[in-house]
């Protein structure tokens, strides 16, 4: 069978030279003999692969020289611990912004380490908004603000940061980091895992604001303290060696694409193909408000259960795969991520409106 088009919300689809150079390098990584999963983390060979690997990451979205970026084991799910472990250590508050399940996740773990007010949430409307916020919403005394930039399950992302003030943002970044332009500089922590648009799974991103380093509650295992890993360069242990390597690869596809203004305009495309179709047509719908729709996720629903369940089986049959939408939604999802190509989502697209004719 030849290659699919993923559709998956993650592991999501990764770019085939990617995959084809990590192929030609898994037995004889760069003349040593060894794949790159066996070598040491600490050898020069693999010094190299991360090290050029962050120095990318800092080209591609523009890094001051005052953030540290951290390749991490864990996921995106243990950094709704090692946030407020480390952040919320000033006044032991913080205000969250709950926009869907993941965001939800965050909440319920940082309650566990302070006071954590929920600020505005769009769960009465099943995650399809992004709820508005002002700046007299937000405590000035929290020690920051958490949101989540991109909901995969839900389809939704902020059209715009919200205004909090001194209170440093921090944010799960992980369906959308490198998918569209963010100014690092205004947040105090970003975080992402890796397994949408950076590479593999089990490796999360934390790029933060060296002042917000160093602040750690007692409590706080060695692992989850961030200075621990700012002064170990990310190698404190054995760091997610071949996922970084993977991350260190899509880096170098992007940077040859023209960067993150590309891609994002690229994704923009991409996401206006099926918004567009969606709008027009007289069976699907979708299931987000217009301001706030994702250009990395795209739920759609049928007028009911049964075509939705024949859509997902055809459209499977026909190479385009793993568009079943999550439990909570129900439907379709298509996520087009960075590695999802153009053809992909003009494929899916041409299939929608076949389906429509011969179901209308």
């Amino acid at each position: 069978m030849g290659r699919v088009f993923n559709f998956s919300a993650g592991p999501a689809t990764l770019p085939e030279p990617v995959l084809e150079i990590a192929q030609k390098e898994l037995l004889d990584f760069k003349g040593t003999g060894m794949s790159v999963m066996e070598i040491s983390h600490r050898s020069a060979a693999f010094t190299e692969v991360i090290e050029k690997a962050e120095a990318d990451l800092r080209t591609l979205m523009n890094i001051p020289e005052n953030y540290k970026v951290l390749f991490l084991q864990g996921g995106a799910s243990s950094q709704f611990a090692m946030v407020p472990l480390n952040l919320m250590t000033t006044n032991k508050k913080a205000d969250y912004i709950n926009t869907g399940q993941w965001s939800k996740k965050a909440i319920a773990e940082g309650k566990r380490f302070g006071s954590v007010n929920v600020v505005a949430s769009s769960e009465d409307k099943v995650f399809n908004y992004i709820p508005e916020t002002n700046r007299q919403m937000f405590d000035p005394a929290a020690d920051y603000v958490h949101i989540t930039s991109n909901n995969t399950i839900y389809g939704t992302t902020y059209p715009e940061l919200p205004d909090t003030g001194d209170v440093p943002i921090v944010a799960d970044m992980s369906s959308n980091i490198l998918g569209q332009v963010y100014d690092v500089s205004k947040f105090g922590l970003i975080y992402a895992g890796a397994q949408k648009n950076v590479g593999p799974a089990g490796m999360a991103i934390v790029i933060i604001r060296e002042d917000l380093i160093g602040h750690a509650m007692d409590i706080a295992p060695v692992m989850f303290n961030y200075e621990t890993h700012a002064n170990a360069g990310s190698r404190y242990n054995t760091p997610p060696c071949f996922a970084i390597y993977m991350a260190g690869l899509v880096f170098e596809w992007l940077l040859d694409l023209g960067g993150v203004p590309a891609m994002e305009e690229v994704n923009r495309e991409k996401a206006a193909w099926l918004y567009d179709f969606l709008d027009e047509s007289k069976i699907f719908k979708s299931t987000v408000e217009g301001i706030h729709r994702s250009i990395m996720n795209v739920p759609f629903v049928l007028p009911n259960d049964e075509l939705n369940a024949q859509f997902i089986k055809e459209a499977t049959d026909a190479g385009l795969t793993t568009l079943k939408g999550h439990r909570t939604v129900g439907g379709m999802r298509a996520s087009i991520y960075n590695a999802m190509p153009p053809e992909g989502v003009k494929k899916l697209v041409a299939f929608m409106k076949q389906f429509e004719v011969n179901n209308s």
